[in-house]
């Protein structure tokens, strides 16, 4: 789940807002705003674009964990799974470019969060 946003490595481009398949993150004055935590599905398509290295997704789909922002900074996972997969470089072996096409995939974690925030929002939570 999409844990944290730098600020201050935000470039401020709003790349991982339009991207983001179900409408987590808002634009904001500065840096976008993780404006509906409980509909991320966790596909990391918000850090996969963010060629600031300014957002960090842990790897719990289900809660949000509590980090520590600078312990992550220090730990080299900002950006790992963008220059890892050579995201950057198309023609690298193991490029992720393939992940643009799961829009199918991403269409279905959508309607489950959709479900899900409604769900929420009728009981009143």
């Amino acid at each position: 789940m999409i844990t944290h946003i730098f600020e201050d490595l935000c470039d401020n481009c709003n790349d991982c807002v339009a991207i983001c398949p179900s409408h987590v993150l808002d634009a904001g004055e500065g840096a976008p705003v993780i404006a509906r935590l409980d509909q991320c599905q966790t596909c990391y398509m918000c850090e996969l674009y963010c060629v600031s290295d300014a957002i960090y997704v842990g790897p719990d789909a289900h809660a949000a964990e509590i980090i520590d922002p600078e312990a992550i900074r220090l730990s080299g996972h900002l950006g790992r799974i963008r220059h890892d997969h050579g995201w950057d470089r198309p023609d690298a072996p193991g490029h992720l470019d393939h992940y643009r096409l799961l829009g199918p995939l991403l269409q279905e974690g959508i309607e489950t969060a959709e479900s899900r925030y409604q769900t929420l929002k009728t009981d009143g939570l």
